[in-house]
């Protein structure tokens, strides 16, 4: 009888044995004037810095473009004044004058070139924010409810969220060489060939790990769709602690039934003193039995999905130290922002503005970029929050704040009240092309116009005016949460997506699969019909997903 030999590691985790700093030699290769973009292996390294090296897919007929992606890591999204005029500058000076708010409250910068990279990282670094661990093998940015409208919780939710931030950053010293020093590490010195981080080890995670803090009745971070969702529970406006909910991704891909977009499962409650023991107990369990030889099965969700809630619970037991209580019941009721002005708890004011996919930049009559950053600039006690859902919200103005924010935003097109439509404020997005690698469709370009078609086909089936959460991807990775949409489109192919329907409002149900394949082109003839049915059959306030759920695709099932 033969013995199957063990899998091998990936090369990812050689790479990150040999070199445990994860200096590489980026250094070096910015310091080269030669070269206009870095190694394979430096381009995995260069992730856990917050960039990824990509190309202008649009140019490569006539030869590769390199530029580089670089994210941040904001901790609950909040970010100061002086902070986002930073960005701003950023973005006009060394990218191509526009910067994404993120699906998990960070701002990416795309087009950057190799040579300007360190002074971006840098000059994020200098505004007290940081791209370390904004992409790799780690714990990424750490999500928190934005809107400061509900409960005075929130305060120590937020509180949580940094403290949980800091406890799980990698401690390399490799950063602040390479970024604020503009040295490289030498990688065969001891010390450095020697490195563990003293909580992640030799080789960190074996792939990346996310997490979200709730506060019911708001799901506007769809928690579980994280690797850890912390569902906060609020008792007389006080936190009592938080319902633990681990195993949550959306990864797939086409075509591989071993990958799956999965929710978390609720496992049980703690009282909020035991968070960081909590976090730093589920991300081990990750580290130490996440898959390290197939890094499309290297999410903790998998480990739940395949050991079980109750074998996942008791590992964290033991490695907390402490006996999680049965959860607390909740309700979540949305997942959406609120937009235009809204009063705090404390009796402030805050202004939610609509950023389509995102993508903060000046068009004509609309300029967006220049107007948030006149407000940076005049209003230096606003706080910036971003949202998951791509928006950003401006916290801490007075009732005497409100006619001067409001007059400058008109007078760059910008509007502070009726923003945009149901369809549009619910829609997602991914970059994808040109500049994501993975892009098998179009998705953040397309998307205004597909939007506007599927407003003329509810309009036509009398259903003008109705939310129906919208999502796009240009592959199946779902960096938009598609399988959380009531309708999304997956690329497959240029001008080809699989669709999905049936989720819903509240980001408690996944939605399925309801075409393989459907051309862009078709998407009038493949939902006019559908969405005819839907206004006549719905029950009274059904929304779409909902009755998609009920009704539509179990018609559409195979026979058994």
């Amino acid at each position: 009888m033969s013995i199957e030999a063990p899998a091998k590691p990936t090369h990812n985790e050689e790479i990150k044995d040999a070199i445990p700093t994860l200096a590489g030699t980026i250094a070096a290769t910015i310091a080269d004037a030669n070269t206009d973009h870095f190694s394979e292996d430096d381009n995995q390294f260069l992730k856990f810095h917050g960039s990824y090296q990509q190309d202008d897919r649009d140019l490569r007929k006539t030869g590769k473009k390199y530029i580089m992606m670089v994210r941040s890591r904001v901790p609950g999204g909040v970010m100061t004044a002086r902070q986002w005029q930073v960005f701003d500058q950023l973005a006009s000076t060394h990218g191509n004058n526009t910067f994404r708010l993120t699906t998990r409250q960070t701002i990416q910068f795309h087009g950057i070139l190799k040579s300007n990279l360190r002074a971006v990282v840098k000059g994020i670094n200098d505004s007290l924010l940081s791209t370390l661990a904004a992409c790799g093998d780690v714990n990424r940015n750490v999500l928190a409810p934005p809107t400061p409208a509900y409960t005075r919780a929130r305060e120590q939710v937020y509180a949580d969220c940094k403290k949980v931030a800091l406890a799980l950053a990698p401690q390399t010293k490799a950063y602040h060489a390479i970024w604020i020093d503009g040295v490289q590490l030498d990688n065969e010195a001891d010390e450095n060939k020697n490195f563990a981080d003293p909580l992640y080890g030799k080789t960190y995670l074996p792939r990346k790990f996310k997490i979200a803090f709730v506060i019911p009745p708001v799901n506007d971070l769809d928690v579980f769709t994280n690797c850890l969702g912390l569902i906060a529970i609020v008792e007389n406006d006080r936190l009592a602690g938080y319902n633990i909910a681990v195993g949550g991704g959306m990864g797939r891909s086409h075509g591989n039934g071993q990958t799956f977009p999965r929710l978390a499962d609720v496992i049980g409650f703690f009282t909020p003193e035991k968070i960081v023991d909590v976090a730093k107990a589920v991300l081990t369990v990750h580290r130490d039995f996440g898959d390290r030889t197939d890094r499309k099965h290297a999410r903790l969700k998998y480990i739940v999905a395949e050991r079980g809630p109750d074998w996942v619970r008791t590992e964290i037991e033991k490695r907390a130290g402490f006996k999680l209580a049965p959860a607390k019941p909740y309700h979540f009721t949305t997942t959406s922002d609120l937009l235009g002005w809204r009063k705090a708890v404390d009796g402030s004011w805050f202004l939610g503005l609509f950023v389509e996919s995102g993508r903060v930049k000046d068009v004509s009559g609309y300029a967006l970029k220049t107007a948030l950053r006149q407000v940076a600039d005049k209003f230096q006690h606003i706080e910036f929050h971003l949202t998951a859902n791509q928006n950003v919200i401006l916290a801490g103005a007075s009732e005497a704040d409100k006619a001067g924010i409001g007059a400058l935003l008109a007078q760059h097109g910008v509007k502070t009240e009726n923003q945009t439509t149901a369809l549009h404020a619910a829609a997602m997005a991914c970059p994808s092309l040109p500049t994501c690698g993975l892009a098998l469709a179009e998705s953040e370009r397309i998307m205004p116009g597909l939007i506007d078609r599927m407003e003329k086909l509810c309009a036509e089936a009398g259903l003008a005016g109705e939310e129906i959460i919208i999502r796009v991807t240009g592959c199946p990775n779902g960096c938009a949460r598609p399988y959380m949409a009531e309708i999304a489109f997956v690329g497959k192919a240029p001008g080809r997506y699989q669709v999905w329907l049936g989720a819903d409002a509240t980001g408690t149900r996944l939605n399925r699969v309801w075409k393989e394949m459907m051309k862009e082109a078709d998407i009038e003839t493949e939902f006019r019909p559908v969405l005819a049915r839907f206004a006549k059959e719905r029950n009274a306030g059904e929304r779409f997903g909902d009755w998609c759920d009920r009704v539509f695709l179990k018609e559409q099932a195979p026979a058994s």
